[in-house]
């Protein structure tokens, strides 16, 4: 791995992120990124420039989509459903859409409380850098965690086809940007009213889904009450500025 220039050590300028794996697949490319890395090799003071953190990015299309800088929504998402479900229901199925950068994932597999445990994720190249590559560091546990399982499958057809009529307790799901910023042109028809007709369908009496968005919209909370759902409610990531990822949450009903 490249150590940190001169001229980053003197200006602070921000390291170029490095790629480290690109694909091309069915619903185009994929591209694994890496900023920060070691620390420069020691000068004649016996001092280094301090290295910075290692960062994983994931591309999709040219579209930045996620990278492991931080996962506080990530792991809401699954807390969040978790917190929503009926108290006293003994180890929930959760099915997660969209493995990502492994967060949702390793927190799932952090809680004892959760049952099975099942990831839909698409791109073969994001499972792989899971289970041999870079992003084994996030989530080799999570996978060797004997509750869960990857299904390698895309989460809109699964939904709709014979293979996916097992029912959740909860859906948790971290599909491109979000219902009002979709990447993948065909990832719009998640949030569509038959979308969620079809997530409702895979949900257990009183089970909850649980949608990530890098913004809120409140159009998408009155589309989950005209799809059936009760309890509609969003959950803020507190940022000091910007927008918020959130996380959309709805019941269906008993």
């Amino acid at each position: 791995m490249a150590s940190v220039t001169p001229t980053q050590a003197r200006t602070g300028a921000p390291e170029a992120p490095r790629t480290l794996d690109r694909r091309e697949g069915p619903f185009g490319e994929v591209v694994l990124r890496q900023r920060g890395g070691p620390p420069a090799a020691p000068g004649a003071d016996g001092g280094g420039t301090p290295a910075a953190p290692v960062i994983y990015e994931i591309i999709a299309n040219g579209c930045f989509l996620m990278d492991t800088s931080d996962g506080r929504s990530e792991r809401l998402l699954i807390d969040a459903a978790l917190d929503a479900l009926p108290a006293g229901r003994a180890h929930p199925s959760v099915l997660i859409g969209g493995l990502g950068v492994g967060f949702s994932l390793a927190r799932a597999a952090r809680q004892p409380r959760w049952g099975r445990i099942v990831v839909v994720e698409r791109e073969e190249a994001v499972i792989d850098w899971h289970r041999t590559g870079p992003l084994s560091a996030v989530s080799a546990a999570a996978l060797a965690d004997p509750r869960s399982e990857i299904r390698h499958t895309d989460l809109v057809a699964h939904l709709r086809t014979e293979a996916g009529q097992d029912t959740y307790d909860a859906l948790c799901l971290d599909i491109d940007n979000g219902p009002d910023w979709t990447v993948t042109e065909d990832n719009d028809s998640l949030y569509s009213p038959d979308g969620l007709a079809a997530c409702r369908d895979r949900l257990t009496p009183g089970g909850v889904l649980a949608v990530w968005s890098a913004q809120p919209s409140p159009a998408f909370e009155e589309a989950l009450r005209n799809a059936g759902f009760s309890g509609v409610h969003t959950e803020e990531i507190p940022v000091v500025r910007g927008v918020p990822d959130v996380v959309h949450l709805a019941r269906k009903g008993a």
